[in-house]
């Protein structure tokens, strides 16, 4: 998606040689009128897979998810919750995720009711790096017994090996924007 390339260039930055960082724009302050264009692109690629549901992390994929899901037919989008509320009582689905960014692992959560058996569920995210996150959501899934529909990432860092890992488990990928490297400050797209 040449749009958000440029966005990429022109607005974000990069912090040593594996963090790109595009909060103005992505995942701290918003520019809705990209994230609508993402959210038609993601129609585009999965057009035709059957989408019951959209799944995400808090926080910064529930602004993707929901942008897209009007371009989509507007199907529910549930969130995996960090952290246990205390209105979450009647069970849930968990997996852990290591964030590369954060230096943490999460315990990521899903509500019982919100997922249910037999059901068709797009992963969307603003990176895919490790792809740590979506292993977790593909589990979560799993436990749900439904199924993987496809996975979607704004932002794909090809050098940290999340795709291969995602796709040698069956799953379908699709990422906007795919960086191959970043060398001597500059980001590296990669060429297809």
């Amino acid at each position: 998606m040449e749009l958000l390339k440029k966005r990429i260039i022109e607005d974000g930055s990069v912090i040593g040689t594996e963090i790109v960082k595009v909060d103005g724009f992505l995942n701290h302050r918003l520019d809705v009128k990209l994230l609508d264009e993402i959210g038609k692109e993601f129609a585009s690629r999965f057009s035709g897979v059957k989408i019951d549901k959209i799944l995400t992390v808090e926080a910064s994929g529930i602004a993707v998810a929901c942008m897209t899901a009007p371009h989509m037919g507007h199907p529910p989008v549930v969130f995996a919750k960090k952290a246990t509320p205390s209105t979450m009582n009647e069970g849930f689905y968990e997996a852990e995720a290591h964030s590369f960014t954060k230096g943490t692992i999460s315990k990521f959560k899903v509500d019982r009711k919100f997922l249910e058996e037999g059901e068709n569920v797009l992963i969307l995210d603003d990176f895919l790096a490790s792809g740590q996150a979506s292993v977790a959501l593909v589990d979560i899934i799993g436990q749900a017994k439904a199924n993987v529909a496809g996975i979607g990432a704004v932002i794909e860092k090809n050098h940290q090996g999340g795709r291969k890992k995602l796709e040698e488990m069956g799953h379908r990928v699709e990422a906007l924007a795919v960086i191959d490297r970043i060398e001597d400050g500059k980001i590296i797209f990669l060429q297809k």
